[in-house]
């Protein structure tokens, strides 16, 4: 119900009531009179039905009326005359009912059945309207509706005039809007929505148009505002809230859907899927046309509240308006945080999860089924597939029933097949897009720095191939071919930091190595780990570190750093001793570290005696290791990490874990003892304790200075096979999707529970395609994630503009059915450049209006031909089926372009070269 109130509304009133007056009757007896009134279906006393009209009749009149039925005299003084509802109205020009009025005290309420034999009877008094109102259905309680909300309605374009209408509670919010159309004599063409100013001054969207009046909190007073959207696409609130970062043209006119998205830091992944799905012809007609309006499911309870859909609908109407260059998806971008935390603030994010993510927002916010049923699932059971099928696409639908559906969602056929009882299970399952795999080469590049035991010959770079699922000994026979030197004088280390982060095993798996780790290859000619008993020679980890002054109260602290490439040096057993591991270890730096003249050399002769006298202080003795803090010498002990993995320290052949002592004369540099750490402390933890000892070469910061070539040490040769490129072929689309529908077997982390031998096991399992979408997502799964490693496969996938065929992957029986329904053509792509961290999305594309592709990345456009359409960057691919083109075409009935992506190529000096 709903009523507008004006103020020249009293002769309209009074012309509306003399219509609604019946002819007079003659009277019939009093006492028919009373029981006609006051009982029976027609009664006063019946009960109230929701929807129905009752009404109000003066308390006095009333009871006038009943004193002179029960008098029992139709001559009696005591007629009540015409009715006369006077009394209950403010004055007789709005003929507004006074505020406050009280049922029984001011006024009785009647069905209309008595009150239309009333006045029947008696007539109602010149110019008053009936006092008709409604019977409303609250929780738990039915009661007339004395007091409709009154509320005062405005056009956006003009606040200052506003209309009083009055509406039920239980009218929708949609006869508040079509009141409001009708006030404002809003062309049908135009779209139109409601805000409420509420108690705090601000506007709230009236977003359910189904929600009631009561629903929607709306009270008696409240100001609401009709907004107009522009012809541009947007709305002028939206205008307040979004800073438009170029200047547009008023006047400009462009073709619909050449629209560019503004990035706004880090989200061309977002910019590239919304360009992908606003060319989806179906889904953006579906939008432009309105029709998402009636089928808004606010009350979803996995929905986004209809927001996501308006969100999207708002930025298809932009920018298929024809105005616009660019538009800036704030908005759209400030709801997805909102709905989804993932995609908060502007970090880079994947372009498919987002298309994930919203169509299946779309599909909730726009779900036709508004209660969901419980659905069990169904199993085969030995039955047709056909008939199986059929079942699970109509539980599907009793569930899930929108354009979405309609659009991007099919039917694929899982088999299950258990390894040990043959239990096969078989189930169809919806889905809106395939992920499909692209073939894996077996074989992985990877590049090594080799350290060769000569220190005349520089690090030498290589690039290796070498088997993804191999061990480290297939790295060194890979590296022996290249060098001549044998696998086994190699040990292979990971460095960070200046220190080495792992040394690797030969049993060891390559997928340990990431391949962002710098991975050295020492030749060697022994063991880290020495053996008892063993003459062979001892392999000696060794740090580089330099002294360097500590900012501390008197200056008096000194602190060592690492710098440079650690080393792993062998020391024969019979040299195993500081003179002789410094005179190797001098050898082995001569590359890079001059060795001073004679002169230079300090001798220590004038400084005998006083050596002397410091000996009797630096007599070795037992020490828990040497101390950063402290350069006092340390003897080898029980406390200092030395086990019988070490037995040429339990032979004490180093003596000390520091040299040289304070006797001996100055030399380039001193040796130390420390953990893999670098550091002195060797007994923090445990596992130190039982750890390889390493060695540590310290510089005094002069010294280092005068004698050590930093540029000389971090020079390396490339080797001729660092300019090797594996070769990956391309790979046709077809081979993915055979890939996809190829048997495997179910991984560890992911096993089938058997219902027949009750418990999980690693069944085999097969997806088959059924049935297929009017639009069909390819996703072509180019990111790899292993447990160990990350990685972009830049395969190059062959994929057909044009009539890609799926004829042979669709297992449904298709007995005569028509080549168009197994035909796609291509209609967008979404591209990835760059790697695992980083990269860009851009969009190709082909306007629904002119056939014509274009290139889409953020705000630039470009026309392209369909040659450069496929490359490596493509990621998802969008497909329509052709007998869907065919009616869209048809349905369209122009002559012009087709709905297809039938391409007119303009002149190429308009093309872009994207590629």
């Amino acid at each position: 119900m709903a009523a507008v109130e004006e103020n020249p509304a009293a002769a309209a009133a009074a012309a509306a009531a003399e219509d609604r007056e019946p002819q007079r009757e003659a009277l019939p007896s009093l006492d028919s009179q009373r029981r006609q009134i006051e009982n029976g279906e027609s009664g006063r006393g019946r009960p109230l039905r929701a929807g129905e009209s009752w009404f109000l009749v003066e308390q006095h009149w009333y009871k006038q009326w009943e004193v002179y039925v029960q008098g029992g005299d139709q001559d009696s003084g005591t007629f009540p005359g015409c009715i006369n509802n006077a009394k209950l109205f403010e004055d007789q020009i709005n003929w507004r009912l006074k505020e406050g009025l009280v049922e029984g005290e001011d006024y009785v309420l009647l069905p209309a059945a008595a009150w239309h034999y009333l006045v029947s009877w008696y007539g109602l008094e010149h110019s008053q309207p009936p006092i008709e109102r409604k019977v409303i259905e609250l929780p738990n309680i039915q009661k007339v509706e004395v007091y409709p909300v009154e509320l005062l309605l405005v056009r956006h374009s003009d606040m200052d005039t506003n209309h009083t209408a009055q509406f039920s509670h239980t009218d929708s919010v949609d006869v508040v809007l079509r009141t409001a159309r009708e006030l404002f004599l809003a062309d049908p063409q135009e779209e139109t929505r409601l805000w409420v100013k509420n108690s705090e001054g601000s506007l709230d969207r009236l977003r359910d148009t189904h929600a009631t009046v009561l629903d929607a909190a709306l009270e008696t007073g409240q100001l609401v505002i009709m907004e107009t959207r522009n012809k541009d696409g947007t709305w002028p609130s939206a205008q307040l809230h979004i800073m438009n970062v170029f200047e547009e043209d008023e006047e400009f006119q462009g073709q619909p859907g050449i629209c560019g998205l503004t990035n706004l830091g880090n989200t061309c992944f977002m910019n590239s899927a919304l360009q992908c799905l606003s060319n989806v012809p179906q889904l953006t007609e579906y939008f432009l046309n309105n029709r998402y309006l009636e089928e808004l499911n606010f009350r979803n309870p996995l929905g986004m509240k209809g927001e996501i859909a308006e969100a999207y609908a708002d930025l298809v109407k932009q920018a298929w308006s024809g105005h616009h260059r660019s538009i800036v998806p704030h908005v759209f971008k400030t709801k997805v945080g909102h709905f989804a935390s993932q995609f908060l603030g502007y970090q880079q994010h994947d372009s498919q999860e987002l298309l994930s993510f919203l169509l299946d927002g779309l599909h909730e916010d726009l779900n036709r089924v508004k209660k969901k049923e419980y659905v069990e699932l169904c199993n085969a059971a030995g039955r047709p597939d056909q008939e199986v099928a059929q079942e699970a696409w109509q539980n599907h639908k009793r569930r899930n029933d929108s354009v979405i559906v309609d659009t991007f969602h099919g039917l694929f056929k899982s088999t299950l097949v258990c390894p040990d009882c043959g239990n096969v299970s078989v189930t169809f399952d919806p889905f809106c897009y395939l992920s499909v795999p692209l073939p894996v080469s077996h074989k992985r590049v990877l590049e090594v720095f080799f350290i060769p035991m000569d220190p005349r010959r520089k690090p030498e770079q290589h690039r290796l191939v070498v088997p993804k699922k191999g061990k480290i000994s297939d790295l060194c026979v890979a590296l022996s071919k290249h060098t001549g030197i044998s696998p086994e004088r190699m040990i292979v280390a990971d460095v960070f930091s200046h220190r080495f982060y792992k040394l690797y095993q030969l049993e060891d798996s390559l997928s340990s190595i990431l391949d962002r780790d710098d991975i050295f290859v020492y030749e060697v000619s022994g063991r880290i780990e020495a053996i008892e008993g063993s003459r062979d020679d001892i392999v000696v980890p060794v740090y580089l570190r330099e002294r360097t002054p500590a900012r501390d109260y008197n200056n008096s602290y000194y602190g060592l750093m690492l710098f440079g490439h650690p080393l792993l040096v062998s020391v024969p057993r019979d040299r195993f001793s500081w003179d002789g591991l410094y005179n190797i270890l001098t050898y082995r730096l001569s590359r890079y570290v001059a060795k001073p003249s004679s002169d230079e050399e300090e001798d220590d002769g004038d400084e005998k005696d006083d050596d002397e006298e410091e000996d009797k202080d630096d007599l070795p003795g037992p020490s828990t290791g040497g101390s950063l803090r402290d350069p006092e010498p340390e003897q080898a002990g029980p406390s200092s990490g030395v086990t019988s993995r070490c037995p040429f320290l339990l032979d004490n052949c180093l003596g000390t874990s520091q040299w040289p002592p304070r006797r001996r004369r100055k030399q380039l540099f001193t040796l130390q003892t420390v953990n893999s750490n670098g550091t002195s402390d060797r007994t923090t933890s445990p596992e130190e304790v039982h750890s390889q000892p390493y060695i540590a070469i310290d510089w005094e910061p002069e010294m280092k200075k005068r004698y050590y070539d930093e540029a000389e040490a971090e020079g390396y040769v490339k080797h001729d096979c660092v300019g090797y490129v594996l070769k990956k072929p391309p790979v046709r689309l077809q081979e993915c999707i055979e890939l996809f529908t190829t048997m495997e077997t179910l991984e560890k982390e992911n096993p089938w529970y058997c219902p027949s031998c009750k418990q999980h096991q690693l069944a085999t399992k097969k997806l088959d395609l059924w049935m297929l979408p009017e639009i069909l997502i390819i996703h072509l799964k180019r990111f790899s994630y292993t447990k160990f490693s990350r990685e972009k496969l830049d395969t190059l996938v062959e994929f057909p503009i044009r009539d890609l065929d799926f004829s042979k992957f669709v297992i449904k029986p298709q007995k005569e059915s028509s080549p168009e329904l197994y035909k796609y053509d291509l209609i967008a792509v979404s591209n990835h450049y760059g790697g695992m961290r980083d990269g860009h999305y851009t969009t190709f594309a082909c306007n629904k209006d002119s056939g014509q592709w274009h290139y889409f990345d953020d705000n630039s456009i470009s026309p392209v031909n369909e040659n450069q359409i496929e490359s490596k960057a493509a990621y998802v691919l969008f497909y329509q089926r052709q007998d869907v083109a065919r009616r869209l075409q048809s349905r369209s009935g122009s002559s012009g372009p087709p709905a297809s992506p039938a391409c007119n190529s303009p002149p190429s000096s308009e093309f872009m070269d994207v590629n």
